[in-house]
């Protein structure tokens, strides 16, 4: 409930701190003493519109908090933690705005920046502002079917109808899916077909580019090296070899040595192991050619491997070491396409399942529904006589349309009314006047008690124009409605003040020389009597009008 509003620098308000409990409170004072000033800064805590022409003047900005006190169960406790707002379970819930001179606002909830939609959201949750030509509360249609279903206790079939519906549109929403792929899949079964075949011909592995780039760096580095020793080798052991030479100069200086002793000895001695050194050579030269890696054959056919890689990975835009898994997505897409007829059969019975379990379920609330209907009409033309609409009717206008399924069922509920005997029936805020509106609104409260309600009513003048039993009427269905719900009521009916639990008188006097301010008290028995007799009165207060009060404070 709303504990406390606290007000400064609003148009006549310097600096305002009410305090407001459970019950009937309810709010008078002569005209313009500055009643709807308190709602329009009650209303811009709750997120209304700001409007620079709300700051008091010659101040740079105002500023309304509004405090309230709830349940730790209350679902605006939810949607503060799911907007990031940080409160503990029993700590009040503080809405706060501030505005600008220049028409800039400020929104902050329990001290943290929120903007004002979020506080227009939570607002909504916490308050319900009525009056004649409120158009936020009941007389939006969008609520109309919520308020049915709370009032019929079908908040549960209602959520269930919803998760329904949900699943039926992600089993939907699947197939649709699944028929995209197959579609798509079916347009280039021909490509796919090939390039599957054409993948799984090269077999691609992962890594394998890697691989075979190192062996033919390794086999190309052999390569050259087996180059160079084969021509080391020829040199050797081709016809340009100088072995033969060496070896025939040896035999013929060795022939001759005998004839020049002590001169070819040592030449001789050279020669022979120059033959053997370059014999050595040769063997060792010919073991490095045989076990060098290098093997044309095998390079050739690391290349033609490579390049069909590399050539694949060009025509199939994709990095070489992708292609194992771009043939496995092909194998993937194919066997969709070879399965997906089967697949899809399943989905749409999976689908078509999903909405006749909806459609049944949504039947089923729609029935309940129209029960409920005739209950709430009954309960809301019981109301009507003693608000002086007993020649009216109440409508709750309800279509169902199967086809057109939503998270809600299939049902249009919107609230009408039919004024008079063979007047036309309409929507209630098109065919109600004011007056009638208002009272349209307190009897389908009244009749919703504490279901589907916020946990403060704010009435705004809804006894305008009325008087005598209708106004006591008024008054005995707000104090009923307090017993649920915090009911606050600004009101000129002193049969509807006499009903409260806590009565507020709004005044206005002059202030720091002659600026007028607004000021608003709590009142005690004697001055709620005297208060009351003027609203009885007028101007002058007479002993008959204080009698006269006397007994609507003791008939209450």
């Amino acid at each position: 409930m709303l504990s406390q509003l606290s007000i400064r620098d609003i148009v006549l308000i310097e600096a305002l701190d009410i305090d407001f409990s459970k019950g009937l409170s309810v709010l008078t004072g002569e005209t313009g003493a500055g009643k709807s000033i308190l709602l329009d800064a009650l209303s811009l805590a709750l997120g209304a519109r700001g409007d620079a022409s709300l700051v008091r003047h010659g101040a740079k900005h105002g500023q309304v908090a509004a405090l309230f006190d709830l349940a730790p169960t209350h679902p605006v406790r939810g949607l503060l933690e799911e907007s990031g707002i940080d409160t503990e379970p029993g700590e009040p819930v503080i809405l706060r705005r501030m505005q600008s001179d220049d028409g800039r606002t400020r929104g902050f909830v329990n001290d943290q920046p929120a903007s004002a939609g979020l506080l227009k959201t939570i607002g909504r949750a916490l308050v319900e502002i009525h009056g004649q030509h409120d158009d936020r509360a009941l007389v939006d249609a969008a609520t109309h079917r919520d308020l049915l279903d709370a009032f019929g206790g079908l908040k549960t079939e209602s959520a269930h109808v919803a998760s329904l519906y949900r699943s039926w549109k992600s089993a939907e929403k699947a197939l649709a899916d699944h028929r995209a792929r197959v579609e798509e899949t079916a347009r280039e079964a021909d490509y796919l077909r090939a390039s599957h075949e054409e993948l799984s011909s090269l077999a691609p592995e992962p890594g394998e580019e890697e691989d075979l780039a190192e062996k033919r760096a390794q086999m190309m580095r052999a390569e050259k090296i087996a180059g160079d020793l084969n021509e080391a080798n020829d040199v050797l052991s081709g016809q340009a070899s100088p072995v033969p030479h060496i070896a025939s100069l040896l035999r013929r200086l060795e022939r001759k040595a005998a004839e020049a002793p002590g001169l070819l000895e040592e030449v001789n001695a050279a020669l022979g192991l120059a033959l053997d050194h370059l014999a050595d050579a040769q063997e060792r030269i010919e073991a490095a050619v045989n076990t060098s890696e290098y093997d044309p054959r095998q390079l050739e056919a690391i290349e033609e491997r490579l390049f069909a890689l590399r050539a694949a990975s060009r025509k199939f835009n994709v990095a070489v070491d992708d292609l194992p898994a771009l043939a496995v997505q092909f194998a993937d897409q194919l066997a969709d396409l070879d399965a997906g007829e089967n697949r899809l059969k399943e989905l749409e019975k999976a689908a078509a399942e999903s909405g006749e379990v909806y459609d049944r379920a949504a039947a089923g609330l729609s029935e309940a529904r129209r029960k409920t209907r005739a209950d709430l009409v009954e309960a809301v033309m019981a109301e009507l006589p003693d608000l002086k609409l007993e020649r009216a009717e109440f409508i709750v206008e309800m279509e169902s349309d199967p086809a057109q399924r939503s998270e809600d069922g299939i049902d249009r509920v919107e609230f009408w009314v039919r004024t008079n005997p063979g007047t036309r029936a309409g929507p209630m805020m098109k065919v109600a006047s004011g007056g009638e509106l208002s009272r349209f609104l307190l009897a389908l409260k009244v009749a919703l008690a504490d279901r589907g309600s916020a946990p403060t009513l704010v009435f705004d003048e809804i006894d305008t124009g009325v008087g005598g039993a209708v106004a006591d009427a008024i008054g005995s269905r707000l104090r009923r409605l307090a017993g649920t719900v915090q009911v606050l009521s600004v009101t000129h009916a002193p049969q509807v003040a006499a009903r409260a639990s806590t009565h507020y008188l709004i005044a206005k006097a002059a202030s720091h020389g002659e600026q007028v301010v607004t000021s608003v008290s709590s009142m005690d028995e004697d001055e709620r009597q005297e208060e009351i007799a003027r609203m009885l009165a007028g101007a002058t207060i007479t002993n008959e009008a204080r009698a006269a009060a006397a007994q609507l404070l003791k008939a209450e």
